[in-house]
């Protein structure tokens, strides 16, 4: 059991436009259970700045960074991880002594997925969505392999660039799109409170598709992954990815690193509340 808050006591937050529950319950539930004096709040900001200013003002240790903040972030860092510089967006602020350093966690999360799926290397891909989210997840599947994607994304500025950097083909819309046995969705359709009644890719694409992964979070079934599993179709959660980003953050923040069967205590007992938010 940790020690009470006391001045001592280690503070990490998030920020997101829709704060959640998901990284506070996750992270205290660590705490709780390798006895370490922190505590974990989730917050959201119309100020960007001054938010930052104050982690690095008030000595807090860490923040998860969510959306629309995690490429407007960078500029406030004093410095980018390897994870975060390769691919412009940052999802963790590690805080040293009042120098913030930009990490992405996304990134190892959907590696790390896509390969434990078993996919082959070079499956055909779509990748819907050009944004923070979607820089993370383009740098995760070439990274694992997988090279012949297509970025689906309604910006040609944004979509085009992303497409451009990896390699990529890029689509305004999924009926222009070639066929694919992998379908990726890091666009907010399908999240509660925003489109969630929608599919990000239509149900005959699906249909025919090996593996789909959605990186929204909340519902934890979205209509795609309803519809992957009504056919059959193997699948990458956001519940997943929002775990192990969550644990790559947890190391970082304390230096610790909990057991298999913590892990799995602390997301069961997040999961208890289906609000989520970007850590």
């Amino acid at each position: 059991m940790k020690p009470p808050i006391g001045r001592d006591t280690m503070m990490c937050m998030s920020l997101s436009a829709r704060p959640g529950n998901f990284g506070s319950r996750f992270h205290n539930h660590l705490y709780d259970a390798l006895g370490i004096d922190a505590v974990y709040k989730s917050f959201s900001t119309t100020d960007l700045a001054g938010a930052i200013g104050g982690i690095r003002a008030l000595g807090i240790r860490g923040c998860a960074v969510s959306m629309p903040f995690k490429e407007a972030v960078i500029a406030l860092l004093d410095d980018l991880a390897p994870s975060a510089r390769a691919i412009d967006s940052v999802n963790t602020i590690v805080n040293d002594a009042g120098r913030l350093t930009g990490h992405n966690t996304d990134y190892g999360a959907v590696r790390t997925l896509v390969q434990r799926s078993g996919i082959a290397a070079d499956t055909p891909f779509l990748l819907r969505g050009s944004g923070g989210m979607g820089k993370a997840v383009a740098a995760a599947l070439r990274d694992a392999g997988q090279t012949r994607g297509t970025i689906v994304a309604r910006n040609p500025a944004a979509g085009q660039a992303l497409a451009g950097q990896y390699g990529f083909g890029w689509v305004a819309e999924p009926a222009d799109a070639p066929e694919a046995a992998m379908l990726v969705n890091v666009t907010p359709i399908g999240m509660r409170g925003g489109n969630e009644g929608m599919l990000a890719f239509p149900d005959a694409m699906i249909a025919q598709a090996v593996l789909v992964c959605d990186a929204v979070a909340v519902p934890a079934e979205t209509p795609l992954l309803t519809a992957a599993a009504r056919h059959g179709v193997a699948r990458i959660t956001g519940a997943e990815i929002a775990v192990l980003q969550a644990l790559e953050q947890f190391v970082l923040y304390t230096g610790r690193t909990p057991t298999t069967a913590q892990v799995a205590a602390a997301a069961a007992f997040a999961a208890g509340n289906e609000t989520v938010s970007g850590g």
